[in-house]
């Protein structure tokens, strides 16, 4: 399986190459066709297994272009380290497209943050508590969001974040494309799944723990 039989497109095969990143690993092969298809995924795969790639990939090609102001794409993310690096792995991604990435997390003045949302997304990379922070000071709007990524969606619910991301899912459409992407699979986030997805295709690769 190559990336080009994944019907992955020019632009993003380049900027493939460019990072060095040559064969899909099996996160991606199975889950990128799935979400490609307008379907919510469960993908439960270790850390270092290449999760980022398998919904980057085919929610930036749904997205196609910039469009409005935005966000269509909101990637939760429990950590300010992660989302950093995420964002930074779709902004490369994005080299060869004028898809507008913006990352927003906690732990700094929320300002920078908030006029860089004001002036329009297309996708962002953000912490709960961050999102929700600049939602309520209005600093964009949700009824354009199509597709909603929980990663690390264990780590989230172990850092106390449901809340946040049960309020996020009320204020954005019910129609979005939900992906919830977890090394591991306890009954807390199987229980938060059922509540946010809908009649998700669950992809595990490798060995889970679900206690």
């Amino acid at each position: 399986m190559t990336f080009a039989e994944l019907k992955v497109t020019r632009q993003y095969l380049d900027a493939l190459g460019d990072m060095g990143i040559v064969e899909p690993t099996e996160i991606q092969s199975k889950a990128i066709p799935r979400i490609r298809a307008g379907q919510d995924v469960i993908g439960i795969a270790q850390t270092g297994t290449g999760k980022t790639l398998a919904f980057l990939l085919p929610v930036m090609a749904m997205l196609s272009h910039a469009q409005g102001k935005g966000p269509r794409c909101v990637i939760l993310t429990p950590a300010k380290e992660l989302a950093l690096q995420i964002a930074d792995v779709a902004k490369r991604l994005a080299a060869n497209t004028d898809l507008r990435v913006e990352v927003v997390y906690g732990g700094v003045g929320h300002r920078a943050q908030q006029e860089r949302m004001e002036s329009g997304t297309d996708l962002v990379v953000a912490t709960p508590g961050r999102f929700m922070e600049l939602y309520l000071r209005n600093a964009f709007v949700t009824k354009n969001i199509e597709h909603l990524v929980l990663d690390e969606a264990d780590r989230m619910f172990d850092m106390g974040f449901e809340p946040q991301i049960q309020m996020i899912v009320q204020n954005i459409r019910p129609d979005r494309q939900t992906l919830l992407f977890s090394a591991t699979f306890p009954q807390a986030v199987e229980k938060l799944a059922r509540g946010v997805l809908t009649k998700p295709v669950q992809i595990i690769v490798g060995g889970i723990s679900v206690v």
